[in-house]
């Protein structure tokens, strides 16, 4: 799914937009124990808690994506008979009114979601009559041809409320605050099928995680069946891993930095695009060979990345590099640069020492203090006794 995709979902979950058929909830607590089942049509709940639903449910559409919304596709295997994907397709056409498998869905979450603390699993069927787009773009909601039917699960953190004071105004007073049990905002969701190319894709599910870094293989790779993702970090490192592994000894301050300036306009260039930026092998390789790694280097690449992300891992560019840092890091010495100035960096060979040169030709502070930029000069005045300094 692109931006637009998910924005279109989420525009859903708004009052006037709602097309959300029923609603199930299970409260588990830290010992996996269920200590609260329930079923609604969504419709018939109050109107101010559909108004906190609904805000828990743009929270798992939110984010970057390839970051906190991953799309994932179905293994060929779990598209077959007993498969997770078969599972998934009668939870979404039952319509969430079949209680038994609604139950099987539950336990399935708790015996693989790895979180220590009491949750809220809130799952929802829903759908959304999709209107057909002129050529111009515009929706004609009287042209739809396709329904997308779906479902979507939420988990949240359920959390005590923080202790404090507060003003009591039946005894006039203030008074300890009474401290309940609060559903917090989603850490981890999906929604199923995926809605690609505005229509429903049942081969693949799009997660959510509001910390992409907390791995939840469990729910990834035995509840939806899916293969676990890089997480941004180990992407990152990965990428790291495979230039230092091609380049070897040829890695040179100039290659390393025309990656990156490369790869920064790749991202800017890019920006407009629903699609997030993603790198094959074959386009992470391009990107090297432009940027001036030897030919004698590329010769290991293939072999290099195979080994370190697997031959068909697409790489997110904006996990892989930050367009807003440049940073040059010894044992001892951090520089922070300004992306757009790192033509005032350069290496040279001072008194057989590989150096870096730093142009300086504004204002300079040390510690927060103005320093000079242009040495003292002594010049001598011949009609001076003595030496005079210059600034």
């Amino acid at each position: 799914m692109n931006k637009k995709e998910v924005l279109e979902i989420r525009k859903q979950f708004t009052p006037d937009n709602c097309a959300i058929t029923r609603i199930c909830g299970c409260y588990v607590d830290h010992e996996k124990n269920i200590i609260l089942e329930s079923k609604d049509a969504f419709l018939s709940l109050p109107e101010e808690e559909e108004f906190k639903y609904f805000e828990i449910f743009r929270h798992t559409l939110s984010g970057t994506l390839g970051k906190n919304l991953v799309g994932m596709e179905f293994p060929l295997e779990q598209e077959e008979a007993g498969g997770t994907q078969e599972f998934l397709l009668k939870l979404r056409d039952t319509r969430l009114e079949d209680d038994a498998l609604v139950q099987e869905f539950y336990e399935k979450i708790i015996e693989n979601y790895d979180y220590g603390e009491n949750y809220y699993i809130i799952l929802i069927h829903s759908v959304y009559d999709i209107p057909g787009k002129s050529t111009a773009g515009d929706e004609m909601f009287d042209a739809s041809d396709e329904v997308y039917a779906h479902i979507m699960c939420s988990i949240c953190p359920v959390k005590m409320s923080k202790a404090g004071l507060s003003y009591n105004a039946v005894t006039n007073s203030i008074a300890d605050r009474v401290r309940d049990w609060v559903v917090e905002q989603p850490v981890n969701g999906f929604l199923f099928p995926a809605f690609n190319d505005r229509s429903s894709d049942i081969h693949s599910v799009l997660t959510y995680a509001k910390n992409p870094e907390i791995e939840q293989p469990g729910l990834i790779e035995t509840v939806l069946g899916s293969v676990m993702p890089l997480t941004p970090a180990t992407q990152k490192e990965t990428f790291q891993s495979i230039l230092s592994e091609t380049l070897e000894e040829d890695g040179d301050y100039e290659v390393v930095k025309s990656i990156h300036e490369n790869l920064s306009e790749m991202i800017e260039e890019n920006k407009d695009n629903p699609e997030p930026l993603t790198l094959s092998k074959t386009e992470v390789k391009k990107l090297l060979e432009n940027s001036g790694v030897p030919e004698k280097n590329m010769e290991t690449f293939e072999q290099v990345f195979a080994e370190k992300a697997g031959d068909k891992t697409e790489l997110l560019a904006t996990n892989i590099t930050n367009t807003k840092r440049f940073d040059i890091e010894t044992p001892d010495i951090v520089i922070k640069v300004n992306p757009e100035r790192t033509d005032l960096i350069e290496t040279k060979l001072i008194d057989g020492r590989q150096c870096l040169v730093i142009a300086v030709d504004d204002h300079v502070e040390v510690n927060g203090i103005s320093v000079r930029t242009v040495p003292k000069r002594t010049i001598t005045d011949p009609n001076m006794d003595e030496e005079e300094e210059l600034l």
